[in-house]
């Protein structure tokens, strides 16, 4: 996750996360930082995760333990069912995948029309030697989540937009 001054976003997505720890299928989480000035960095620390204020894309990717990547943007929030999915989706596939669109939480329809969906909006499940492949120095996530063939997979998450509309 790449943040900036996003410490209850970040916290409500790293509370989902735990039970995929507890499952063992979450075993490095790492938060890339632009400069917060709130308690993110705590936030983090508490949880456990990495925290970097400086980086190199590539050096990340190669450090993040396990063979596949979970992309989200801090205040995504997954929900139930997402841990058995993805535990048999990597176990049987190759391609990216996002997440699917909450059904109970959507942007009005005249918002819906005409706009592109941000790559991180669903997240993105990707393999981490292909994300390693497409990385180059100075990207962001977001950069780096953009222009792929992804599957679909069932269980919903809800985006982050929505944490940061109650703020």
């Amino acid at each position: 996750m790449e943040c900036r001054d996003q410490e209850s976003e970040l916290a409500q997505t790293l509370s989902v996360l735990v039970s995929g720890a507890v499952e063992g299928l979450v075993s490095d989480v790492v938060v890339l930082d632009h400069s917060s000035r709130d308690g993110s960095s705590r936030v983090a620390d508490a949880a456990g995760c990495r925290f970097h204020t400086h980086w190199d894309i590539k050096d990340i990717l190669r450090s993040a333990r396990g063979e596949w990547l979970l992309l989200v943007e801090p205040g995504a929030r997954l929900q139930s069912g997402w841990i058995e999915e993805v535990m048999e989706y990597i176990a049987l596939n190759r391609q990216p995948a996002k997440f699917a669109p909450s059904r109970t939480y959507r942007r009005p329809f005249f918002k819906r029309i005409g706009r592109a969906v941000p790559p991180l909006e669903y997240g993105l499940l990707m393999q981490k030697k292909q994300g390693i492949a497409l990385a180059k120095s100075g990207m962001t996530l977001e950069t780096l989540a953009q222009g792929h063939k992804v599957s679909k997979l069932a269980s919903e998450m809800i985006p982050a937009w929505v944490a940061a509309s109650v703020r």
